[in-house]
């Protein structure tokens, strides 16, 4: 299938307005929309919120009369089923829209092609596969919980040069500076769960929310705590919603954490910890496409050995802390570098005096 420039530019903006609503979609797709009629973009839009319009709708009011005629430029697929709103292959079709194009094809099984296949029925000129990565890559975790059904798991690391978090006695605070941090809260609002362990709750008694100016959205808040140690009155269990798991069944710690506002739920799995893969499948259930995991080396090295990191955020200050410090990742001693884990670099850059990495494992 063969795409002009003009095609490029009008996908790669339907694209760029998906990402407005990067922090507030889910669990929705991030879906930008291009109406173009004689070389002119007459209408746009995005999917801002779950229940709202879709991309689509927004471009076509924007457009009024002159969607008539027009190609439209969709991030996605449109939709063909009746959800929380009508479907969009619907409304470009009444719109009296001539040609679609499509980025990827849309990975929800309830409209997978189906979408295309109204349009095309309706002698509209439907192509699909333009700027396919870059909008995969926006939606990478609506892909992921729809085809794997589990979430993108993205694990954030702040380490010294050296690979350490924290000094002997625990304390770590600031390997990284300011500007660091505040590049992390972006990373926050993005996902649709942030997940810590019990460990980290204890140490640090963190909030793991998202501190950004006109922040309109808190992700859900997880916990991991096989043995239900999390105290009630920890400040994660304050100001939105907290999602606990644990593995053993105790009647008097869930009462007291039920009572403070977690919901708990109890996902056993080996030694007597919480089943990682069944909490992140019950949590894809909820509709979270993205995880974002702040926590120490011993829930960082279970999720790496279980083979659930997806993409690898790491911030290295350049400091270093030696020997004795605490480590990244606790996992069992290797006896060959055959047993290694590779990850290939995505990007690379300074934010502030630190460097920030983006890996995926070898494998993905």
């Amino acid at each position: 299938m063969s795409f002009t420039a003009a095609d490029h530019g009008y996908m790669a903006l339907a694209i760029r307005l998906a990402g407005q609503g990067l922090n507030t979609a889910t669990p929705n797709p991030r879906v930008g929309c291009v109406l173009v009629k004689d070389g002119e973009v007459v209408g746009e839009g995005w999917h801002e919120r779950a229940g709202g319009p879709h991309a689509e709708v927004h471009a076509l009011r924007n457009a009024g009369a002159r969607a008539r005629g027009a190609t439209a430029y969709v991030s996605l697929e449109p939709c063909s089923h009746h959800g929380r709103t009508p479907p969009c292959a619907n409304a470009l079709v009444d719109a009296g829209v001539v040609r679609v194009v499509a980025a990827m094809t849309d990975p929800n099984p309830q409209v997978a092609g189906r979408g295309i296949q109204l349009l095309t029925l309706a002698g509209i000129r439907a192509e699909v596969g333009l700027l396919e990565n870059e909008a995969r890559e926006l939606n990478i975790g609506f892909v992921s919980r729809m085809t794997r059904g589990r979430p993108w798991l993205r694990l954030k690391t702040a380490s010294s040069l050296d690979g350490k978090t924290a000094l002997e006695n625990g304390e770590s605070k600031w390997l990284t500076g300011p500007a660091a941090r505040q590049d992390v809260q972006h990373w926050r609002a993005r996902a649709c769960a942030i997940l810590t362990g019990s460990g980290t709750v204890l140490a640090d008694d963190p909030q793991m929310n998202v501190r950004l100016d006109g922040a309109s959205r808190q992700p859900l808040r997880v916990i991991v705590d096989s043995r239900l140690r999390t105290p009630a009155t920890a400040r994660i269990l304050a100001g939105g919603p907290v999602l606990l798991a644990c593995a053993v069944d105790d009647p008097a710690r869930r009462a007291a954490l039920e009572a403070a506002g977690a919901e708990v739920i109890r996902l056993p799995g080996p030694e007597g910890r919480v089943g990682l893969t069944m909490l992140l499948m019950e949590l894809a259930r909820r509709g979270i496409n993205e995880v974002h995991v702040e926590a120490g080396a011993t829930l960082n090295g279970a999720m790496l050995e279980a083979g659930l990191v997806d993409e690898w955020v790491a911030y290295m200050a350049p400091l270093v802390l030696g020997h004795h410090a605490r480590g990244l990742f606790d996992l069992p001693a290797l006896t060959d570098m055959a047993g290694r884990r590779g990850f290939v670099l995505r990007d690379a850059g300074m934010v502030g005096n630190d460097m920030r990495l983006v890996l995926r494992p070898a494998s993905t």
